[in-house]
């Protein structure tokens, strides 16, 4: 014969046990002052001991909060994710908020379904990691709960707060440097056609015009890193490559070994964000770090905010850096 499970300990079951009562239990459990230490470790340990745990999400609901927000990014497996949810996670843990997180896989689709799941769990508020959601669905939203953005949309959502880095200014940086090293012929090999993406490629191509040199513009997602690869020795072949993102980088660092191409002395290549694998790649990847933890903490910020009451919807731009290393040199 089965035996029944035991019904969960209360917080009355609590107070009966440590003889106290039942609000000087939910003092004790919260941290509030007003508990002598000596009665606050003799309740924490009755509790331990009968198995007791505080409901937090019961007692937010209670209050109409619940101390919780929701990440949504499209990749976890990029790490450019994985650094702004630390940064947000950080600010978090700090100010004593919950986070949960809901994963678009890549999908635009899948993406507005996390939205929707994660805001019927009565969220405060909610950070997107992601420029696929299209402004209309970030504006509805936001009409049920705080939003807030981290990327580039191509159109700025109207009740949503965006944090986003400066794109051009990170283009234009890597440029310079190749240029800078006498490189004439520079190709980019563009990452996407979404708006971050779009922007680096158009400052590719002023630096470029403004140097009085032609700008050649390579699609990843049609073999672009092996087309510029082809032209790499060629006599108006390029001396040097600027990535639109640091995977596509990689891969021309990876190609360029199999085909016995010397990175820098055949081919300078610089990437975009700054990921782990391209300081552990041979030669060391040049990059352009976005400062994708202080764009977390920035989004945390201003959700915060706009679950305190603020309603100014704002637009903060962050500057990123080049960080340079063994994969440029001279041209030859």
């Amino acid at each position: 014969m089965t035996t029944p499970a035991r019904p969960a300990p209360t917080i009355v079951d609590v107070a009966r046990a440590a003889g106290v009562s039942k609000s000087l239990v939910s003092l004790a459990i919260r941290g509030d002052a007003g508990v002598s230490e000596a009665t606050r470790t003799r309740i924490l340990d009755v509790a331990s001991e009968l198995g007791y745990h505080s409901n937090a999400l019961a007692r937010g609901l209670a209050r109409g909060r619940t101390q919780v927000v929701g990440l949504l990014v499209s990749d976890l497996a990029n790490p450019y994710f994985a650094d702004v949810v630390d940064g947000i996670e950080a600010d978090a843990e700090a100010t004593g908020l919950g986070t949960i997180i809901g994963h678009g896989r890549g999908s635009a689709d899948v993406l507005a379904r996390r939205l929707d799941e994660i805001l019927d769990l009565g969220v405060d508020g909610v950070i997107v990691i992601s420029a696929m959601l299209d402004a209309d669905t970030l504006d509805r939203a936001a009409a049920r709960r705080p939003v807030v953005m981290v990327g580039r949309p191509f159109a700025p959502p109207r009740r949503v707060s965006v944090v986003r880095n400066n794109d051009e200014h990170g283009a234009e940086a890597a440029v310079s440097h190749l240029l800078g090293l006498g490189h004439l012929r520079i190709a980019h090999v563009a990452s996407s056609r979404r708006a971050a993406a779009t922007a680096r490629r158009a400052s590719f191509e002023r630096t470029m015009r403004a140097a009085d040199l032609a700008p050649v513009v390579l699609d990843a997602s049609d073999d672009g890193v092996a087309r510029l690869l082809d032209l790499v020795g060629r006599p108006e072949g390029p001396t040097a490559c600027f990535a639109g993102n640091d995977r596509i980088a990689t891969a021309v660092l990876a190609d360029a070994l199999e085909r016995a191409l010397e990175v820098p002395g055949d081919l300078s290549v610089v990437g975009y964000d700054n990921a782990e694998v391209g300081r552990l790649m041979r030669p060391a990847l040049t990059t352009v770090e976005q400062p994708r933890e202080a764009m977390g903490r920035e989004a945390m910020r201003l959700l915060r905010a706009r679950i305190d009451g603020d309603r100014e919807v704002a637009e903060v731009t962050l500057e990123p850096r080049l960080i340079v290393r063994a994969s440029t040199g001279p041209a030859s």
